[in-house]
């Protein structure tokens, strides 16, 4: 045979190839990551897909609410300002911020004025009580001497005019007197209540002018909430109502309404309502503050938000059939509804008691058969373990040594050394 060995060496190294091939998929194949937990293979029939947790749907009571939004204000502020004008501030004994009770003085005016003119108006009282003293002795006296017939009428008569007279100048000089003393008092500007200083426009050593605005004051640190409801808002809420307002800090209080407006806006078409804050809370006045006000509460099916699933457009849940630790995945369609915290309410789709899938609903399809744990084993399966990749038979190649490798010839059984060897060239 001319061509054997030519042949027979093609033939080897053709093997050869398809064997280092297949090792090098074997060798691939070990090397790949594992598949991921929630990988969308399904899994041929009999194979667990995925390690997941349950939870029962809970029937429970949720109250109603109203969201509305709105901002925070004082109940009542206050304006205090001075009744004086054309003296300077000497004294300024309170900030934005400080906390003040009824009566206290909160600055002081320039009283060296006022001071001199009361001791002047007290000085002419005393003069008018003086000039009384005298005449009301000339009237007497003059009294006394008309019984004896010593004076005549007219003269009498006079005496006593006199001492009318005298006694009205003494009344309008205390009255003088009294209207200075009342300027002192209000020299020492007062707050008219209880509550805590919101704003100050007073600057030490300005000269104040009669009903400037001084301090601003929240009358006994009271707040209240001002919510802005719609018309279809309005007939669902109503006085003593708990509200609770979402803060721009995260926090929360808690108010009480108070009364709503009898009518509503006409240009904006809300009503406003006052709900009053309880104290405590981290809220200031300017907020502008969103808020749920509880009604009635009502029964609701809830289920865990993490086992919503949404696909196009609509919400599913998956429920486990069976009670044991493997069970199968029944994709159902349901209609939600209110939010609180990481529960939700199934409105349409579900009934008490239903065991639905949680943590990992987001990988399922459709009759996928799981395996479930509790939530705190879930933490414990490696994503390795998580999915169960169906297994399918390969052949193993066999081995090949290094001489093998090196020389494809020594794969090729030894020629019949009975058969001839031609050495002719091919033509």
């Amino acid at each position: 045979m001319l061509l054997r060995r030519p042949v027979l060496s093609l033939l080897v190294v053709a093997l050869v190839s398809a064997l280092v091939g297949a090792v090098l998929a074997s060798v691939s194949a070990s090397d790949s990551p594992p598949r991921p937990v929630g990988a969308t293979q399904t899994p041929t029939s009999g194979t667990v897909a995925l390690t997941i947790t349950t939870d029962l749907v809970r029937e429970v009571s949720w109250p109603l609410q109203v969201q509305a939004s709105g901002a925070i204000a004082p109940w009542q502020e206050a304006i205090i300002s001075s009744s004086l004008g054309g003296m300077p501030l000497v004294e300024l004994n309170v900030e934005v911020g400080d906390s003040v009770t009824k009566g206290q003085v909160l600055a002081r005016l320039d009283t060296d004025t006022l001071r001199a003119e009361e001791a002047e108006l007290e000085a002419g009282v005393a003069e008018a009580r003086a000039i009384l003293a005298e005449a009301e002795a000339n009237r007497d006296r003059a009294l006394a001497m008309g019984r004896i017939k010593a004076l005549s009428e007219q003269e009498i008569q006079q005496s006593v005019t006199r001492a009318k007279t005298t006694r009205a100048q003494l009344a309008s000089a205390e009255a003088r007197l009294a209207s200075k003393r009342v300027q002192l008092r209000h020299a020492e500007i007062r707050t008219p209540d209880d509550g805590v200083i919101s704003a100050r426009s007073a600057t030490l050593g300005s000269v104040a002018s009669s009903g400037q605005e001084l301090f601003r004051l929240i009358r006994q640190n009271r707040l209240e909430w001002h919510g802005e409801l719609n018309a279809s808002q309005v007939g669902l809420v109503a006085p003593g109502q708990s509200v609770i307002l979402r803060l721009p800090d995260g926090a929360r209080a808690t108010a009480v309404i108070r009364k709503i407006a009898p009518a509503m806006d006409s240009q904006s078409r809300l009503a406003s309502l006052y709900a009053d804050l309880e104290p405590g809370s981290s809220a200031r006045a300017g907020m502008y503050v969103e808020a749920l006000i509880e009604l009635e509460s009502t029964p609701a099916l809830t289920v865990p938000s993490r086992s919503i699933v949404i696909n196009d457009g609509h919400s599913y849940v998956f429920l486990a059939e069976g009670e044991g630790k493997i069970a199968r995945v029944a994709r159902q369609r349901v209609e939600v509804g209110r939010r609180q915290g990481d529960e939700v309410e199934v409105v349409d789709g579900l009934d008490a008691g239903q065991r639905v899938a949680v943590d990992g609903a987001g990988f399922l399809a459709d009759q996928d058969q799981v395996r479930i744990v509790a939530s705190t084993q879930l933490d414990s399966v490696s994503p390795e373990s998580a999915y169960i990749e169906p297994t399918m038979p390969q052949e193993t190649p066999a081995e090949l040594s290094p001489a093998a490798m090196a020389s494809p010839e020594a794969l090729l059984p030894e020629p019949d050394a009975s058969e001839p060897v031609s050495a002719e060239p091919t033509q």
